[in-house]
């Protein structure tokens, strides 16, 4: 479990003092359950709100022996959202229920503005009625910035995204700027990288890492879609996990912070990496190509400069140790 693990954690985030009161939407997902582990083990108290349609009870199965509370609540639902804060009353609260399919937001935008744009919304006003006083928003740096010729991207380069999934998130950090400005609700956004590592669904329709490595542990191939070259900013949860708290101890921070390790790494280069931590020769592990799927990205990399210098944070996982440690959880 990644709260388990000093090696997660990046240190370099402002020290704490006292513990805090938090609230995780998306609690019981891959990202927000890591994220509960690693704030109970601090000490903090945690309420968590998921609607347990992507997220996974048994993913909160510890977090709730040790304290946890968990919400059963869609952030669609204004009236059970400010329940739910009003029995917690966060200090601060991490938003990271979403609708993160980049593949269903093209079929059904209206769906995918719902969750992410008109639930966030919620999330904002249901923090600020409650009192919280930050609000560490989720959002993305793989699809926000679109087809861009500045690789790796920093934050000041326009959002231009080309899938829905990317429009609504920059919609949703709107939502969070208007509510800074309007009701002082401290805010700050963390554009994540592509993310993987333990509790990612292998089965999942997202986490490309993920699903070779449930592959890999079937026997069965990886399928491409393109040639491979496409690149990504592949980044470790415990990394997340790690900025998460740091943007949550900076209050100073504003805006938004990419999130990613700023390496750029081909889809080949992940066939390589989960072959060689299995112990796999790559060349008996072919890949199996099938033409491109709309709304993906040729290049994305992120610049991760702002987060090093504003937040003291910078991802301290390769690629290869992270596909190890997907592959050894995946295989317990």
């Amino acid at each position: 479990m990644v709260a388990d693990d000093p090696g997660v954690v990046n240190r370099r985030s402002a020290p704490r003092v006292l513990a805090m009161r938090a609230l995780v939407t998306g609690g019981a997902g891959f990202i927000g359950s890591n994220l509960v582990d690693a704030l109970l083990a601090r000490g903090d108290a945690v309420h968590v709100v998921d609607d347990l349609s992507s997220g996974r009870r048994e993913n909160l199965a510890g977090a709730l022996d040790s304290g946890a509370v968990l919400h059963e609540a869609d952030i669609r639902d204004s009236e059970a959202l400010n329940a739910a804060f009003a029995a917690a009353r966060p200090e601060v609260a991490f938003h990271l229920a979403a609708q993160v399919d980049v593949r269903k937001s093209l079929v059904d935008p209206g769906f995918d503005a719902h969750v992410n744009v008109a639930g966030t919304a919620n999330v904002l006003e249901a923090a600020r009625r409650s009192g919280a006083t930050r609000l560490v928003n989720t959002s993305t740096g793989g699809a926000i910035y679109g087809d861009t010729d500045v690789v790796p991207t920093a934050e000041s380069v326009p959002p231009a995204p080309v899938a829905a999934y990317g429009q609504s998130k920059q919609c949703a950090e709107l939502y969070c700027a208007w509510a800074e400005r309007f009701h002082g609700l401290r805010t700050v956004t963390l554009r994540y990288g592509n993310v993987y590592g333990p509790r990612q669904d292998p089965a999942g329709e997202a986490g490309v890492i993920a699903i070779f490595a449930g592959r890999l542990l079937r026997g069965e191939r990886p399928v491409i879609y393109g040639d491979g070259t496409a690149t990504r900013d592949y980044t470790f949860v415990g990394d997340i996990v790690a900025a998460n708290l740091a943007a949550a101890e900076h209050p100073g921070a504003r805006g938004p912070y990419n999130v990613g390790t700023g390496v750029e790494a081909t889809v080949l280069d992940v066939v390589h990496a989960l072959a060689t931590a299995n112990g796999t020769d790559p060349a008996v592990w072919p890949p199996e190509f099938r033409p491109a799927r709309p709304g993906e990205l040729d290049r994305s990399c992120l610049d991760v400069t702002r987060a090093e210098r504003e937040l003291g944070f910078r991802a301290a996982t390769t690629l290869e140790d992270g596909t190890r440690r997907t592959l050894e959880a995946l295989a317990s």
